[in-house]
C-alpha cells in the first residue's frame, strides 16, 4: 500500500533577511515562550479559593447549606439565585480574578504539555531495523534491502539472502533455504502464508502488519477488511513494529476504512515516527509545510535523512532553492545522507544489487 500521503502546499515567501533556522540539532524542538511556574499559579488559586470549612456558607447572607455555585469562576456558593444576584456586583472583581489565574494555570498546563510532546517528537529514534543478524551491518530503511524471513521471524539484508552458500570443502551448495535458519524456502504461497500465520500466533508484530496488510488487499483468500486490517495494525504497533502505525495515519488521512480524520492520522504518523518510522516522518513534514511550519517541517525531514529518507533530503533541498532552508540545512542533510550510506554499505550488498534491481538497497 502506499504509506506516503500526497499534500499540496503553497510556500509562504522566502523570510525578508538571512535568519533562516538552523536545523543542525533537532532534539532543541520545545519552544519556551512563558517561565511562569506552575506551582505558583496553582498556589494562588488555592489562596483564592474558599476554606474547606466554609464552601457551604452562602457568600451574601451567610447562611449555612448554600449549594448555588457562581458559574463562571465555581469558587463561591450561595443559597439561592437572589443572594446570587445582589452579590454580583460585590463579587465581579474576584470572579474575573479567578478566572484569569484558572486561564493561566490552564495555559501554563498547554505550554508544558507541549513542551514535553515535542522533546519526545522530536528525540532522535533508535535506528528501526539495528543490524542483520548474519552480517551484523545495519540493516537498510529502503524496503528492497531487507528481507522478512517467516520461518525464524528474522529480517536478513538483500546480500546476505543472495550471497552464495559454501560447505566445509568450499563448495558453493543449495542456497533455496533461509539463510538464517536453513529453512527450505516455500513452494508455495500457501506454505509462506502459513507460516505467517504461526508466527503470528506467536506475537511476531512483522507477521501481525503483514497479514493486515492481506487484508486490508485482499489478498491471498483473505477478505478485503479495513476494520480487521486496522485491528492487525494496531496490534503490531503495540508490539514494537511502527510501520503499523503509519498504515493507520495513511487510512484516516485518506479514508481508507475509516472517516477522514487528520487529527487522528498525525497521532499515528506522530507515533509511528518516534518508534523510528521514517516515511511517517516524512509524511509529518508534509503536514507542517503545508501548515507553513517550515521549521518544524525541517526538523522532521532532517531526522528522516539521518535515517536514509532519500524523498525527505529532496524536500530539504527544493527548500534551499526557495530560500526557505539555508546552506546549512541542505549541507548538514547531505552529510547525514552520507553517513547514513557508509553504515549500510557493502560488498555483498553491493554485489546482490548489480545482480538484480529487486536487491537495490538505497
Amino acid at each position: 500500500m502506499n504509506t506516503r500521503i500526497t499534500l499540496s502546499y503553497t510556500l509562504p515567501p522566502p523570510p525578508p533577511d538571512s535568519n533562516i533556522m538552523n536545523t543542525s540539532d533537532c532534539k532543541d524542538s520545545a519552544s519556551k515562550s512563558n517561565d511562569d511556574d506552575v506551582c505558583d499559579v496553582n498556589n494562588m488559586l488555592k489562596n483564592m479559593s474558599t476554606d474547606d470549612n466554609h464552601v457551604s456558607i452562602c457568600a451574601n447572607c451567610g447562611k449555612e447549606g448554600a449549594k448555588n455555585i457562581c458559574n463562571k469562576c465555581k469558587q463561591v456558593k450561595y443559597c439561592n439565585a437572589v443572594c446570587k444576584k445582589v452579590h454580583k456586583k460585590k463579587h465581579k472583581k474576584q470572579c474575573e480574578e479567578h478566572q484569569r489565574l484558572a486561564a493561566e494555570k490552564h495555559n501554563e498546563e498547554l505550554r508544558i504539555a507541549a513542551e514535553l510532546h515535542d522533546e519526545k517528537l522530536f528525540k532522535e529514534p533508535p535506528s528501526q531495523y539495528g543490524d542483520c543478524p548474519i552480517c551484523f551491518v545495519r540493516l537498510p530503511t529502503f524496503d528492497n534491502g531487507r528481507s522478512y524471513k517467516s520461518c525464524c521471524g528474522k529480517v536478513i539484508c538483500s546480500g546476505c539472502v543472495y550471497a552464495p552458500v559454501y560447505d566445509n570443502q568450499g563448495n558453493e551448495v543449495d542456497n533455496d533455504k533461509c539463510p538464517f535458519c536453513r529453512t527450505p524456502t516455500p513452494k508455495t504461497n500457501g506454505e509462506g502464508l502459513e507460516r505467517n500465520k504461526t508466527r503470528m500466533e506467536a506475537n511476531d508484530p512483522i507477521a501481525i502488519y503483514n497479514i493486515g496488510n492481506y487484508y486490508m488487499k485482499g489478498k491471498h483468500g483473505f477478505p478485503q477488511d479495513y476494520s480487521k486490517a486496522i485491528e492487525l495494525w494496531q496490534r503490531a504497533g503495540k508490539l514494537g513494529y511502527p510501520k503499523s502505525y503509519n498504515n493507520i495515519g495513511c487510512s484516516y488521512e485518506c479514508g481508507r476504512g475509516v472517516e477522514v480524520e487528520k487529527k487522528k492520522a498525525i497521532h499515528y504518523f506522530e507515533l509511528a515516527a518516534i518508534g523510528g518510522e521514517v516515511i511517517a516522518r516524512y509524511n509529518l513534514g508534509l503536514v507542517e509545510q503545508e501548515r507553513g511550519n517550515i521549521d518544524r517541517a525541517l526538523k522532521h525531514y532532517t531526522i528522516a535523512v539521518r535515517d536514509g529518507e532519500s524523498d525527505s533530503l529532496e524536500m530539504i533541498k527544493r527548500l534551499y532553492s526557495n530560500g526557505h532552508a539555508s546552506k546549512e540545512d541542505y549541507t548538514i542533510a547531505l552529510q547525514c545522507y552520507q553517513a547514513y550510506l557508509g553504515e549500510i554499505k557493502s560488498d555483498q550488498r553491493d554485489k546482490a544489487a548489480a545482480a538484480d534491481e529487486e536487491y537495490r538497497y538505497y
